[in-house]
């Protein structure tokens, strides 16, 4: 990283359970000027105590003078609203500054903004993580960006603070497909492993012997490796929400309507999750499918 890039002013929108520590990152790790906006001002209040930096009173006001502009919030609407709403980004950034945002997100908001970002002679990446809150915290979060090569190339080693991979997938767009990919493949394999535990607590199996033999083979994988303790104990609290989940499924259900793709696992597993929520587990992490199998 040359010495322009160590030493960026950088804007953080957002400081949810993942911007919260992203931003921090981006602060401590890669030694830049931060200006933080929160809608709930006391948030970007107590991480300016905790990280230093300086917060804005709108999200125009955070940007103005930056070289980069990160947004991490809720959904679309949440997205237009703090990128191309009347105190949006846009209204504030320079020229030639680069805007990446990290929420999971549309495709097609992807796109909206990157016109929106041109118009006001800016860049555009979007790049949704994976690694949940633990990967935030610890910088250890996958990001895939869709963009230029070359405005990838000038904003990576910015994002390089909080990840662990970061990878170019395609023009605007591709990293929002991307993280659908991975959406799709953790509904399949939570359904999966919740299915095993339940059959093996049915069969009469300890299921820590069984997951410790089978989690060395082809079966094994990190929601194995992490969640099957607690799934087991019946906890959910660990992290990514059912609610969250079905906001992305919704996402890629949406994607694979337009343009062909047959999801019948995802869709299946999406209803799954709708009656997760029934039972009272809009807030519990996603291995709660297996409190679904349980319920009788």
């Amino acid at each position: 990283m040359n010495q322009e890039q160590a030493m960026a002013k950088v804007a953080f929108i957002g400081l949810g359970v993942m911007g919260f520590p992203m931003a921090g990152h981006l602060k401590q790790k890669g030694g830049h000027d931060v200006v933080v906006y929160n809608r709930t001002a006391a948030k970007a209040q107590s991480w300016v105590e905790k990280f230093g930096g300086s917060f804005a009173a709108t999200p125009a006001e955070a940007a103005k003078d930056a070289d980069f502009v990160f947004t991490c919030v809720g959904n679309d609407d949440d997205l237009r609203e703090v990128t191309t709403g009347e105190t949006g980004v846009l209204a504030g950034m320079k020229a030639g500054a680069i805007l990446i945002d990290n929420t999971t997100a549309s495709a097609e908001v992807a796109r909206e903004i990157d016109a929106a970002a041109k118009a006001k002679g800016c860049s555009f990446i979007d790049a949704p993580v994976s690694g949940g809150q633990a990967g935030a915290e610890n910088g250890m979060l996958t990001v895939m960006c869709g963009g230029d090569e070359a405005v990838f190339a000038e904003a990576r080693p910015v994002i390089d603070a909080y990840a662990r991979m970061v990878g170019l997938m395609g023009p605007v767009g591709s990293g929002q497909r991307t993280k659908m990919m991975n959406q799709i493949c953790i509904a399949g394999v939570v359904q999966g492993l919740a299915e095993a535990i339940h059959f093996g607590k049915k069969a009469g199996l300890d299921i820590e012997n069984v997951v410790d033999v089978i989690s060395k083979g082809a079966a094994g994988s990190w929601q194995m490796e992490n969640r099957h303790k607690t799934m087991n104990a019946g906890t959910y609290d660990f992290g990514f929400a059912v609610d969250w989940m079905r906001k992305d499924l919704d996402i890629v259900l949406t994607e694979a309507r337009r343009n062909g793709a047959s999801l019948p696992l995802t869709a299946l597993v999406d209803q799954f999750y709708g009656e997760v929520q029934k039972l009272g587990g809009k807030r519990w992490d996603t291995s709660s499918l297996l409190a679904r199998l349980e319920k009788e």
